[in-house]
């Protein structure tokens, strides 16, 4: 097969991890904070069962067919996300979090950037956390320049 013909193709994998969280801003008093997160702000935290499905993107290899040995991307993902999140108090528990609001869009920016460092260069294309069947937050590594 020829560079030209090279198929491109995507990969996704899901896992399901529970944690609980506060979410809490250190910036913001606790009536602003009770205003701002309502019950999600209780001092005792609540949980979830997230599900987290993550996709890679790459050329299908000639010789094995697949963009990547999904064998690879379990073990990467369970490096990632499931050793580092599953049974945890997100704010107590992950060192991110202490100074990070354990909100699902910030969950999933901690996802991509874990994964970022264990996958090839350039083939991670999404983190998509689903909170709730009704929350869902895509991230795609997508940063906005500060000027």
């Amino acid at each position: 097969m020829s560079p030209r013909s090279a198929r491109l193709a995507r990969l996704s994998r899901s896992v399901t991890f529970s944690a609980c969280h506060r979410l809490h801003s250190k910036s913001l008093s606790d009536e602003e904070n009770l205003k701002l997160f309502g019950k999600c702000n209780n001092p005792n935290g609540h949980g979830h069962n997230y599900k987290v499905i993550v996709t890679v993107r790459g050329e299908i290899d000639p010789v094995s067919g697949m963009v990547m040995n999904l064998t690879d991307l379990k073990e990467y993902m369970q490096e990632a996300i499931m050793e580092p999140l599953d049974h945890k108090n997100l704010d107590k528990d992950v060192p991110y979090f202490s100074e990070v609001v354990s909100t699902t869009e910030n969950v999933a920016v901690f996802i991509w950037d874990n994964l970022q460092k264990l996958l090839p260069q350039g083939i991670l294309h999404k983190v998509e956390v689903h909170e709730t069947e009704q929350n869902v937050v895509v991230y795609k590594g997508e940063q906005r320049k500060v000027k």
